[in-house]
């Protein structure tokens, strides 16, 4: 079976803010936590920074972290590389 876990540290993230806010009281949480509204979370759903606060939410939290990462697919390894390509270092799980 071919590996189709993505490599791409944008896909990543994306994949596990989809993941992350499926479920209601991890989304209201990172919502509270971060203070950002839906709106504000909509517009800028693709914008790196988010998306490595997203993440950064998730490894703060490690039962998070492994349940998005069970959800996506994806290492919890590769959920942080991500996060660190996001901030600008290019190291890779």
């Amino acid at each position: 079976m071919p590996d189709k876990t993505p490599n791409d540290p944008h896909v990543i993230a994306l994949s596990a803010l989809a993941a992350a806010l499926s479920d209601e009281r991890r989304a209201r949480r990172f919502l509270d936590l971060t203070g950002i509204g839906t709106d504000e979370l909509r517009a800028r759903a693709g914008d790196r920074s988010l998306l490595s606060a997203l993440i950064g939410f998730l490894e703060s939290h490690e039962p998070d972290l492994l349940a998005v990462s069970e959800q996506i697919g994806v290492e919890p390894a590769a959920i942080v590389a991500a996060r660190r390509a996001l901030d600008g270092h290019e190291e890779t799980a």
